[in-house]
């Protein structure tokens, strides 16, 4: 086994430079550092810190990080995983990242120094620091991702079908007979959007309809969704039907359409993706895709306590159940 004098050797640095950068590593230069995780990930060390803590130390507490607290839909899940966690003794810690890298690795660190004893995290990647730390512990390694699906992170998930979810979606539409459908994504770094975006192009393709899609990208707000909605409208000859990557862009969607003068679903159809709690309340009421929220929040401590208690033996992906809701944003074309 590589010991911590072998990672100094190839890092070019102190056995106490190697120990400071997983007891104290804000005091440790960002390039040192980053000299010392590959020398690490290179030898298969296993630091004796995060190996004897990770065994021997509870704090009680269990760390969350979202990208976008603002969110609606990130809440409820948020709200599963407090139910779950205070049944089981813990405590939830809450970071909101707010898709920012430097955000993401302080709470990393927060995990490193022990201030928690595992961390959930709601968005689609993971900090250098954390990605070393799971290729060196593999799945003792006690992080669990929510609502994202990305195998090469190698950590256990809990999400939805998405690819699926958005070819019903579609579905909905082409069975309506819309045929000019307009879509909005989601950034397309994340693998929800272009998991969902290739349910769309699947869906289209089997009606052969892949060159009547048009495809705007947002970032799942209601001020992207009303800004890609109004740009959808503008076209020439603009689409009979909105396809929405979530409930927050369908409702800026709906606003672009009113302010035009048009009326939804009279004139154009919208369809939303997540059914979060104001879904049912708009006017009209929202097509949307239904994600079970609290309950991905409860899968994804459950995943956790499984590696806290030693027995996370490989990683884990559970799928759970979408519904799609049809509301009255949907109709026949005009």
């Amino acid at each position: 086994m590589a010991t911590i004098q072998d990672v100094a050797r190839s890092a070019g640095v102190s056995t106490a430079t190697v120990s400071r950068v997983f007891s104290a590593p804000d005091q440790v230069a960002e390039v040192t550092r980053a000299r010392v995780r590959a020398a690490v990930v290179d030898l298969g060390y296993t630091p004796n810190l995060a190996a004897k803590t990770l065994r021997t130390l509870r704090t009680d507490k269990i760390l969350v990080t979202v990208p976008d607290i603002s969110n609606p839909f990130f809440s409820q899940v948020i709200r599963g995983v407090e139910e779950a966690a205070t049944a089981a003794g813990y405590a939830v810690l809450l970071g909101d990242t707010r898709h920012e890298e430097a955000r993401e690795e302080q709470y990393a660190q927060m995990l490193l120094r022990k201030e928690a004893d595992g961390l959930i995290f709601l968005g689609h990647r993971l900090p250098d620091t954390l990605a070393d730390m799971v290729a060196t512990l593999g799945p003792r390694t006690p992080i669990v991702n929510g609502c994202e699906f990305s195998p090469g992170l190698a950590v256990s998930s809990a999400h939805i079908d998405n690819e699926g979810a958005a070819a019903e979606a579609m579905a909905h539409l082409y069975d309506l007979g819309h045929i000019r459908i307009g879509v909005i994504t989601g950034p397309l770094i994340s693998p929800i959007s272009r998991d969902r975006l290739a349910g769309v192009r699947q869906t289209a393709g089997s009606r052969g309809r892949a060159d009547t899609l048009t495809i705007a990208t947002g970032d799942f707000s209601i001020e992207s969704g009303a800004a890609q909605g109004e740009a959808l409208l503008a076209q020439p000859t603009p689409p009979t039907a909105i396809f929405c990557f979530s409930d927050e862009m369908a409702m800026g969607a709906m606003s672009a359409i009113r302010d035009r003068g048009l009326s939804c679903p009279r004139d154009i159809s919208v369809v939303g993706f997540d059914d979060i709690r104001f879904a049912r309340y708009l006017d009209p009421q929202l097509t949307t895709v239904s994600q079970p929220t609290e309950q991905i929040g409860h899968e994804v401590v459950s995943l956790l306590l499984e590696i806290l208690s030693g027995n996370g033996a490989h990683p884990r992906h559970i799928t759970l159940p979408h519904r799609l809701i049809i509301r009255s944003s949907t109709a026949v074309p005009p």
